[in-house]
């Protein structure tokens, strides 16, 4: 059956090799269970029910990509477009709801234009220092994240009175300074350094579960230290009391999200979710030997569409944009060739829907998970090397990417920045030619939001 199934002697792989894979994927993604949830409950998503949601997802999409793509890639929520609708969606005034209706709609767009064969032809139209710009500046925006949430990063105006902010009219007026070094004083807060360096160590070791193992490590240094608490359970009933689904299930708002002021918002998380999924199958098709002779990823239609139907189901259950996982690259190491591997690491996933409560001190524990955050930032900065930085028409609209994305604390922002820009930077230096016709298109789109949307 598991031959029918995945064609192990074509692919020159072993059931034991591909079990083997599966658990190591999931060994190095498990973490998204405990930061995902965290990341969503500053925009009013509960934690119980977003645990689940994510761990569903999480076992759809896998499952979907071992039987129907045969590959051994895993899917999840993906970092970057979590906090994106965590925060930015929030800073727009948009409700949860509406932020799971965006999920929807997006998925639905990436769905449509996976089908009729747009998808390629936008992502081939944007230069790569501009992609591996994307990566650099959500990593820094993840990372930024992180250190505020820890408290080693904090307001420049935390403890000051109010009347020193007073502005004109009885308004707050702008800080001099935006951000401060926080307390290191705080016992809190050296956890959370002692929790990066524990990932950044464990990283450098190659220890399979370094993010993971790090936030379990130190939210137990926290509790021994009078910081935290012991899980209340070891095991529950998933979908029931506080696991249960019904309050995110369905409760999307895609009628709030039709209006202009949110394009911004789809275009940004499909461009993100388009990238994520493009970057990553490549990634993982060289790492594994899956490319063909061409460097092409073999029918990848499959693979993009499952990531599609993972980001529409999202929306339904209650969490955020979901694809394919670079995590699954050391399950790929492992051996791992086939839909196997991808299938074990969703029962793996399904198990875990019956220990929540063994997470569930850690998601409230900040100085725990947040270093991870910094530490996934520091992975995705090391896309600046192929940036372009000899090239000014590249350089510019990369480095506006990045900026934008940081310093505006959103990261559709820099996304519309750096896509605007990139084909008004080429056709100023007389190289117009050099653009091609979906750079125009995304142009277009992003300069929308910046003439008619809601920049914030």
């Amino acid at each position: 059956m598991l031959e029918r199934l995945f064609r192990l002697s074509a692919h020159d792989t072993t059931p034991r090799r591909e079990v083997l894979g599966g658990v190591t994927t999931f060994a190095t993604m498990a973490y998204i269970i405990v930061v995902n949830p965290a990341i969503l409950s500053f925009a009013g998503i509960p934690v119980g029910p977003g645990t689940v949601a994510t761990i569903l997802v999480a076992i759809v999409g896998t499952l979907l990509m071992g039987l129907y793509a045969n590959r051994p890639i895993a899917v999840a929520p993906y970092m970057g477009e979590n906090a994106f609708v965590a925060f930015g969606l929030a800073a727009m005034g948009a409700t949860w709801p509406q932020m799971l209706g965006a999920v929807f709609v997006s998925g639905l767009l990436f769905l449509a234009i996976t089908v009729v064969g747009v998808r390629a032809w936008l992502a081939e139209a944007i230069s790569p220092s501009l992609k591996h710009a994307f990566a650099v500046g959500i990593g820094l925006f993840l990372a930024l994240i992180g250190l505020y949430e820890t408290g080693i990063v904090s307001s420049a105006v935390a403890g000051m009175p109010a009347r020193a902010l007073a502005g004109p009219a009885g308004l707050l007026r702008a800080p001099d300074v935006p951000l401060k070094v926080g307390d290191l004083r705080d016992p809190r807060v050296l956890l959370a350094v002692f929790g990066f360096l524990l990932i950044a160590i464990l990283l450098q070791r190659r220890v399979r579960g370094a993010l993971l193992i790090g936030i379990a490590s130190t939210a137990v240094a926290g509790a021994l230290l009078g910081h935290g608490e012991a899980p209340k359970a070891f095991a529950a009933l998933p979908f029931t009391g506080a696991l249960s689904l019904a309050p995110l299930f369905l409760k999307l708002d895609v009628a709030g999200v039709l209006r202009l002021a949110f394009l911004p918002a789809l275009l940004t998380l499909v461009i993100m979710g388009l990238l994520d999924t493009l970057g990553t199958l490549v990634g993982l098709g060289a790492a594994g030997g899956l490319l063909d002779g061409k460097g092409h990823f073999p029918e990848i239609g499959k693979p993009m569409t499952v990531d599609a139907l993972s980001c529409v189901f999202a929306g339904l259950v209650g969490t955020t944009t979901s694809g394919a996982y670079v995590e699954s690259a050391t399950g790929i190491r492992e051996g791992a060739r086939t839909g196997l591997a991808a299938v074990t690491t969703a029962g793996l996933f399904a198990a875990s829907l019956f220990f929540v409560p063994l997470v569930e001190p850690l998601q409230r524990l900040r100085y725990a998970y947040a270093p991870a955050l910094v530490a996934v930032g520091l992975l995705m900065t090391a896309s600046a090397r192929r940036i372009d930085f000899d090239d000014l028409t590249e350089l510019v609209p990369a480095f506006a990417t990045v900026v934008m994305m940081v310093f505006t604390y959103n990261i559709g922002n820099g996304m519309t920045a750096g896509l605007v820009l990139y084909p008004v930077v080429k056709v100023a230096a007389g190289r117009s030619r050099e653009v091609k016709g979906g750079a125009w298109a995304l142009a277009a789109i992003s300069a929308v939001y910046f003439a008619f949307g809601l920049p914030h």
